[in-house]
């Protein structure tokens, strides 16, 4: 790949960390090394058990659970900062031609980590190298500065039926 460019999945649909997978596969399949670094996140999806599969494939988590019942504490800030500092530096070792941080959005929106440090991040990211950003909230700068931006709107969810994460599906 020549150039990669920068992406991003966001809105309140259902499908940004689906999307991202689905280009993370299409990358291993064509041979690349994928990197995937979680926000937020720190249960077990069955995405975590992609590098089970593909050996260029790595998933890490910075995050203690979601934030659906709770405030992000101190130890929430903390995971996130040293996340976006492992994640940049993973994407400046050019080592990966896919480099996804899932929920990067929303660690915004709770300001666990800064705007200015995510989009100097965008700006260091070497020029052959893809970058996909996730999550809800993504706000007005990271949205100017990508190349390509998905909006997922709900229209309809079977959640508010009461119908919680299904296995194999949502996780």
């Amino acid at each position: 790949m020549k150039k990669g460019y920068i992406q991003i999945y966001t809105g309140n649909g259902k499908g940004k960390t689906t999307a991202a997978i689905g280009v993370a596969v299409r990358s291993l399949c064509a041979g690349r090394r994928v990197y995937m670094g979680q926000f937020i996140k720190s249960m077990k999806y069955n995405e975590t058990k992609l590098d089970r599969v593909f050996d260029s494939f790595c998933i890490e988590q910075f995050g203690s659970g979601c934030f659906i019942n709770r405030e992000p504490e101190e130890k929430d800030i903390e995971l996130a900062q040293r996340g976006l500092e492992h994640c940049r530096e993973v994407l400046l070792s050019g080592e990966y031609e896919l480099v996804i941080l899932d929920e990067l959005n929303v660690a915004l929106y709770y300001k666990l980590v800064s705007l200015e440090e995510v989009l100097q991040l965008m700006e260091a990211k070497p020029e052959q190298t893809e970058l996909i950003i996730t999550g809800r909230y993504a706000p007005a700068e990271l949205i100017e500065r990508a190349d390509l931006v998905t909006e997922m709107k709900e229209v309809k969810h079977y959640f508010h039926e009461g119908v919680m994460a299904r296995n194999g599906i949502e996780r």
